[in-house]
């Protein structure tokens, strides 16, 4: 696995910041940056399961380890899914994502958010989050903003 790192700095509380990234109308806006129709499926809480997905594509489903609002959530997947929602553990490219994770810490100073971003994923998935993240940040950013 790799580890990779990404941040952003928001002028806004870190409750506005945690409320713009996990609402589901404000999630598919930022989370376009990664597919067109990028959505997610399930409740921000510890120890729930929830599915990340563009309906055209498919996606992967994550168990939520730590979810500490507004503070910080630790996500792991466990399997991907195809366009019908069909759960893969077993093919090649299902083992790969498998054990791949996502923690997002928010901490806040004098009213500017700072949200750190921590993937560990396979090489394969490396330039998919580098993309992503990179256009997915702005328009956080500006969303929060």
């Amino acid at each position: 696995m790799q580890t990779l790192h990404y941040s952003v700095k928001i002028n806004a509380s870190i409750q506005n910041v945690w409320n713009t990234m996990l609402e589901k109308d404000s999630y598919k806006k930022w989370a376009s940056a990664f597919s067109a129709e990028s959505q997610y499926e399930g409740e921000w809480k510890q120890g729930n399961y929830i599915n990340f997905f563009d309906p055209n594509m498919g996606g992967t489903k994550a168990v939520l380890e730590i979810v500490d609002s507004p503070n910080k959530i630790l996500a792991k997947h466990v399997a991907i899914l195809s366009k019908d929602g069909v759960e893969d553990t077993e093919s090649e490219i299902a083992k790969k994502w498998i054990g791949a994770e996502e923690k997002y810490t928010f901490s806040e100073t004098d009213g500017v958010t700072e949200l750190n971003i921590e993937i560990k994923t396979h090489e394969d998935f490396a330039q998919m989050f580098d993309e992503g993240w990179d256009k997915a940040l702005v328009l956080l950013k500006d969303l929060c903003e």
